[in-house]
């Protein structure tokens, strides 16, 4: 096998202003690969709908927020992207997050000691978008709806929108260490702190 020299974009701030830009980054690679599932994180469900008429010849897993995310019995992706992410032909997967659940009840601060804040919190250093690309293929290959031995592409974000992109090796929650973060192809770069 030969080494292979590829580019990654670094957006000078997060957010839903790259949405298009990641996303056209990540059709790109998806075509160079052949991977054939991408999986992507949506609040509202409006990156999600994007995605998925953006990957329509591709098998796609918008991953939502938990009910009860931000409010008790509220779900955020709107009931009219949900329709329509369907009839694109998307699948929608909403469950527990990856990192979070209920370990958050007994360490609900940050900087807490339950094990998937630890994660989650180291993930942040590379940036929000990259915690968030791993944990949406933990919960999509949980859940059965991406292979674990098959390449996806994964779309996150930073608040709102897509601003992170990585090609990943899925692996099940319980095997998190066999994840492999095998390429970034585009995220914010972060600008250090005074």
């Amino acid at each position: 096998m030969s080494d292979i020299t590829i580019g990654c974009t670094y957006f000078e701030e997060t957010g839903a202003a790259h949405t298009e830009s990641a996303l056209q980054i990540a059709r790109a690679r998806a075509e160079e690969l052949g991977v054939r599932s991408v999986v992507v994180a949506t609040t509202s469900g409006a990156t999600g709908l994007r995605a998925a008429e953006v990957f329509a010849d591709r098998e796609v897993v918008v991953v939502t927020h938990s009910a009860g995310f931000r409010e008790p019995n509220q779900q955020e992706l709107t009931e009219e992207n949900r329709a329509a992410i369907e009839a694109a032909g998307a699948r929608i997967l909403t469950c527990q997050h990856a990192f979070g659940g209920v370990g958050r009840a007994l360490y609900p601060s940050p900087g807490n000691d339950d094990l998937g804040a630890v994660v989650a919190s180291t993930l942040r250093v590379f940036g929000q978008g990259t915690k968030v690309a791993c944990e949406i293929v933990l919960m999509a290959a949980d859940a059965g709806m991406i292979r674990v031995g098959e390449p996806v592409i994964s779309v996150a974000g930073t608040g709102a929108g897509a601003d992170t992109v990585l090609v990943i090796a899925p692996a099940h929650g319980q095997s998190f260490f066999d994840l492999r973060v095998m390429e970034i192809l585009c995220k914010p770069r972060f600008a250090p702190e005074s």
